[in-house]
């Protein structure tokens, strides 16, 4: 076992345990990857400001969010196709978060289902939802989710129209999997992958199967979900879902100030600032650009969390000295997961909170709920 120090180790050790076409799900972008650059670079871009001879012997990266107790400002986000990173990858993520003390995020396209989830936990989670054509199977999720006791929902805005993923076409990634040369020759170098995701508890989507009319097995399943992605909607159907969610709402996949003032007057709980990692639409600007705006605009008004590119503990001081309240993290969390299982995401979160702590001492700080911009140089 290589000696793993930031998350670039566990993605290297992901890249070499998973078929590639697995892998760039996670890890590449949509059309140039523009967007997905920027990410990354944008954060980097952000200095901090060294701060010496303070008393920060007593530290604390503890906070809230929506409310709730979390051991650090940060949630794994939903992601889909987990199960596919490693056998039950929902349940281990979901068993990493809850002993780890922050909130799990599942996914509509999630490989486990909600009730699989639910039954391998003791603490609520989070469900992602789409809003489908099939608006009786979009409430009968919502329907799921409260009978699981979620504790919140996290409403997907940024999907009505999918975003190519070039490499995800020429990998022949789909579901079930496009059967070529390359792949078959890749998974047979894969052995120990492939023998956990056999041996899961699912190896469909686990919230669709059983659940769709005329769908009976994995191909329909996947040929229903790509005819579902629904370009009418608007700001009525999150209405609707609010009318019928009687929980925490989160509206996920807000980049622009003007949709953000219309997102908190919604009711909406949370605003999520995302791109949606740099996989839908390429070219627009990076999540932590569009920030402090969404910050400026709305932040006395509802709990803003961002998302978009948060890999390491420094990401985190970044993005809440700039007014998040917290971030989700999905690329670092699926390899982590598919690099060392259950294991992998806690080590994940153990790197993680150690970069924060360490960076946030560095900067003066002993309380992560007191950091602001004077932690920051602002760079250009």
């Amino acid at each position: 076992m290589p000696t793993i120090t930031n998350i670039q180790d566990l993605r290297a050790l992901a890249a070499r345990r998973i078929p590639r076409a697995i892998f760039d799900y996670a890890d590449r972008g949509s059309y140039d990857e523009v967007t997905l650059r920027a990410n990354r670079a944008d954060l980097a871009a952000i200095g901090l400001r060294q701060r010496v001879m303070i008393d920060v012997d007593k530290r604390s990266v503890a906070t809230t969010i929506l409310g709730e107790d979390a051991t650090m400002p940060l949630a794994i986000a939903p992601t889909g196709l987990t199960g596919l990173f490693h056998g039950d990858g929902e349940i281990l993520g979901a068993r990493a978060a809850q002993a780890f003390g922050i909130p799990f995020c599942l996914s509509t396209m999630s490989i486990c289902s909600i009730e699989d989830v639910r039954g391998a936990v003791q603490k609520p989670f989070w469900f992602q939802l789409y809003v489908m054509r099939d608006r009786g199977f979009s409430q009968s999720l919502i329907e799921r989710a409260k009978a699981a006791e979620c504790s919140a929902l996290v409403l997907t805005l940024d999907l009505q129209i999918q975003g190519q993923r070039h490499r995800d076409l020429k990998n022949g990634l789909a579901v079930p999997p496009r059967l070529t040369l390359a792949n078959a020759l890749d998974i047979a170098t894969k052995p120990a992958w492939a023998m956990k995701v056999l041996f899961g508890k699912r190896r469909s989507f686990g919230n669709l199967e059983g659940q769709v009319k005329g769908a009976d097995n994995l191909k329909t399943l996947s040929e229903w979900t790509a005819s579902q992605f629904d370009a009418s909607l608007s700001w009525k159907d999150v209405e609707w879902v609010r009318s019928i969610w009687p929980g925490k709402l989160i509206l996920k996949g807000v980049l622009d100030e003007d949709d953000a003032k219309i997102a908190a007057a919604t009711g909406a709980d949370a605003v999520v600032v995302s791109n949606h990692g740099g996989r839908q639409l390429d070219g627009a600007r990076s999540s932590i650009s569009a920030l402090p705006g969404i910050v400026q605009a709305i932040g006395d008004k509802t709990e803003i969390l961002f998302d978009g590119g948060v890999q390491s503990g420094q990401d985190i001081l970044k993005a809440v000295a700039l007014g998040a309240r917290g971030c989700l993290m999905g690329k670092a969390f699926l390899y982590g997961l598919a690099a060392m299982g259950e294991a992998g995401v806690t080590k994940t979160l153990e790197i993680m909170r150690k970069e924060l702590d360490i960076s946030m001492a560095l900067t003066g700080t002993g309380d992560i709920t007191k950091v602001d911009r004077s932690s920051l140089v602002i760079r250009g």
